[in-house]
């Protein structure tokens, strides 16, 4: 919903994707937090929702690339259509209106329906469509059914049985995510639904009250360092200029401290180290991972694969 202050968020990201892809070129921070409405300008807060919905249009798989000027300053951003775009997938009217419904279900309220539609081509006259797949597992059923009616689900999620309150579902990069308040743990949980065993059983309903702040989306896609089976104490090198960044991203889950050869030392809880290689992207080589082993690896195999792919 807008506010009298501009355009909600889901109507930014819009936004920002139409302004990348019109623009057939690099783009400037400079430049997109002037164009487009609800950034307030350059201040500090319009960079940093710029910096969340970036990581936001990732998460979703859409191609932002980054083009590296003579210092960070010049950085711009660009996405790419023949990334983007599939042929014309032909719809009619009726086809397209009811593929805008079908969308918005799929949604299950969380306002992701309009990205998706765009992807999906829903909205009339664009010369051709992007598409984007979210696979259909057997599972869904019966955990949007404990979402719906606020039952409580229990299921196997990698051979440990689980008993979660179905706060909401959400989707990133091709999958689907269940969150939750995990009674066992008595904590909030993210599951990838198609690791969650077949036989789920849910129980009455009324169970729970789902906060009123919490939004699916912004719990996977907004802080999905933090989402996923284990965490992890992860150690980040950082030049000190970058270090107020760092804290303004991780919030109150950061430390900080000296690091012998004069950088900063950030650590962090991390659970989904895929999540924490596109935060960091941005930061070059002002930051570095030095622990844990596993993580360090995972994101040198994830850089080493863009600049193959380059």
């Amino acid at each position: 919903m807008a506010t009298a202050d501009g355009p909600s968020r889901n109507e930014r990201v819009l936004n920002l994707v139409a302004f990348l892809l019109d623009r057939r070129r690099p783009v400037t921070r400079a430049e997109i937090l002037h164009e487009i409405p609800g950034y307030a300008g350059d201040s500090e807060a319009g960079r940093r929702a710029f910096e969340r919905d970036k990581e936001m249009l990732r998460s979703m798989g859409v191609p932002v690339q980054v083009v590296l000027g003579t210092d960070a300053s010049d950085a711009a951003y660009t996405v790419d259509p023949d990334e983007y775009y599939l042929p014309e997938l032909g719809l009619t009217d009726d086809e397209t209106a009811a593929l805008r419904v079908a969308v918005s279900a799929v949604a299950l309220g969380t306002g992701a329906g309009e990205g998706a539609l765009l992807k999906l081509g829903g909205f009339a006259g664009g010369e051709s469509a992007p598409i984007a797949a979210l696979p259909l597992v057997p599972q869904l059923a019966a955990i949007f059914d404990a979402f719906r009616r606020r039952c409580v689900a229990t299921f196997g999620y990698r051979g440990t049985k689980r008993t979660v309150e179905v706060w909401g579902l959400t989707s990133r990069r091709g999958h689907w995510y269940v969150i939750g308040y995990d009674r066992d743990r008595l904590a909030n949980r993210t599951f990838r639904a198609d690791r969650i065993d077949d036989d789920v059983k849910i129980g009455p309903p009324d169970a729970f009250t789902v906060p009123d702040e919490f939004r699916p989306d912004d719990a996977v896609i907004e802080q999905a360092w933090r989402y996923g089976d284990d965490a992890v104490t992860v150690e980040i090198a950082a030049d000190p200029v970058r270090v107020d960044e760092l804290v303004a991203i991780f919030g109150t889950d950061v430390t900080v401290g000296p690091h012998p050869d004069g950088r900063t030392l950030v650590t962090v809880e991390v659970a989904n180290p895929a999540a924490l290689c596109s935060l960091l992207y941005d930061f070059d080589d002002t930051v570095e991972v030095i622990a844990p082993d596993t993580v360090r690896r995972e994101i040198i195999e994830w850089l080493q694969a863009i600049v193959a792919a380059s």
